[in-house]
């Protein structure tokens, strides 16, 4: 039986959209409530970025409802009871209460079923069992109410039982635990966790990377990871070496700016510093081509950069941005100043990802079909000259007036004469 409080003015229930769709699914014999995520996040005091419902009606009488209101409805997964509906432009995932029939650590066969207490104990932590009716009204079936109070994530039941049914809820823990844990990791999902790490094995490698980049986006990733690295979780993860404190010491440098979690240069960070690193992730977690190409140009940008404790001067850095992008140069320097020793709020090196991040790209004034203007014949030679004409411009510093750019033109085809 669900213990229930009350949430005093529920700001996401406040929502016009949402408040019309649960007055669409809700009556005649038929609830609807808003559970997990959104009903956590504000007893948390965490925005709440999307609103998922759940329903005693079946997908077809949710349809048919919809359909009567005029909102648009999707059957984005319609074998599971999902169903999207549109509401003034707004998407909202609205499922079928359901009851697990059969598990096998990768997927569930599930019945629907009109139990809310029931679909609510199926689920993986107690922090994400609460659902909310329109009214304000809270329930709270597995005690996550308390569980939130304490900032304590802990797995519905018993913690085997949670990951025998999908595997991948070892990772979720994890991420959980980092977004919004505090204090020490559940002991009972520890132990739960080293008894069946081998399921990690059985996930399919997209699944582990979506967990494994939601888990670094985390506040407290740094910790996490380093947690998972002394259980031995993460050689099979990665397939290679990890290096926490390097992603640690990134992102207190990211703190100290001020900045933005970045999931992927944090896996730089973790993972990375070659280029056979990144392509060993994009096999081993099937990373998204720009994904990959990110990872392997911030490798091979920051492997130029050498060891060194203090950032290059501008005038290297202006280089450095036009050989390597801004992108590349700009996670090489954030990876170079956290492999550097320097404190994460160094002024030099903050100075350094500043000038990075704002100087114009410089961009060659010229190309092959000025060379050709100039009398030279197109073919091979065209490259060849061009590439020692951009030499030239980079020391002379990157030129824009007219005279410069003419007389370093100039100077090249003399040059080129003179072979």
């Amino acid at each position: 039986m669900s213990s229930t409080l009350r949430i005093v003015s529920p700001s996401f229930l406040d929502d016009p959209r949402l408040r019309r769709l649960l007055a669409v699914l809700d009556g005649g014999g038929e609830e609807a409530r808003v559970v997990g995520g959104a009903v956590r996040n504000h007893l948390m005091n965490v925005p709440v970025t999307e609103v998922d419902v759940a329903t005693t009606a079946t997908p077809d009488v949710v349809m048919a409802r919809a359909r009567a209101s005029h909102l648009k409805c999707i059957p984005t997964g319609i074998d599971h009871g999902t169903v999207t509906i549109v509401v003034d432009h707004t998407p909202f995932e609205v499922t079928t209460l359901r009851e697990d029939v059969e598990t096998d650590g990768r997927r569930a066969k599930v019945a629907f079923g009109r139990d809310f207490d029931a679909d609510a104990v199926r689920r993986d932590f107690t922090i994400n069992a609460l659902s909310a009716r329109a009214d304000g009204e809270v329930f709270d079936p597995a005690g996550g109410f308390a569980d939130i109070t304490r900032r304590h994530v802990r797995f519905i039941g018993d913690a085997n039982v949670r990951i025998h049914e999908d595997y991948l809820r070892i990772l979720r823990f994890f991420r959980f635990h980092a977004a919004y844990g505090e204090g020490e990791p559940d002991a009972g999902a520890l132990a739960a966790i080293s008894a069946n790490r081998t399921g990690l094995d059985s996930l399919s490698r997209e699944r582990v990377r979506a967990e494994l980049l939601k888990l670094l986006d985390a506040r407290g990733a740094a910790q996490v990871i380093e947690l998972m690295a002394g259980l031995g979780l993460l050689v099979p993860i990665l397939a290679g070496v990890a290096m926490p404190m390097r992603l640690a010491n990134l992102m207190a440098i990211e703190s100290a700016r001020e900045e933005r979690p970045d999931a992927v240069l944090r896996l730089a960070a973790l993972a990375v510093l070659t280029r056979e690193d990144a392509e060993r992730l994009r096999t081993r977690l099937r990373l998204s081509n720009d994904e990959f190409a990110r990872l392997a140009q911030a490798a091979e940008a920051r492997a130029k950069m050498h060891a060194r404790a203090l950032p290059p001067p501008f005038g290297e850095l202006r280089t450095f941005l036009f050989l390597q992008g801004r992108r590349a140069a700009c996670d090489a320097i954030a990876l170079a100043h956290a492999d550097s020793g320097m404190p994460e709020d160094h002024a030099g090196w903050r100075s350094a990802a500043r000038f990075l991040a704002d100087t114009p790209e410089p961009r060659m004034p010229f190309g092959g079909a000025d060379l050709v203007r100039r009398g030279l014949t197109p073919g091979k030679a065209v490259g060849e000259v061009l590439k020692g004409l951009q030499a030239a411009w980079i020391r002379a510093g990157f030129p824009e007036a007219p005279h410069e750019l003419a007389r370093l033109i100039g100077d090249a085809l003399a040059a080129h004469d003179k072979r």
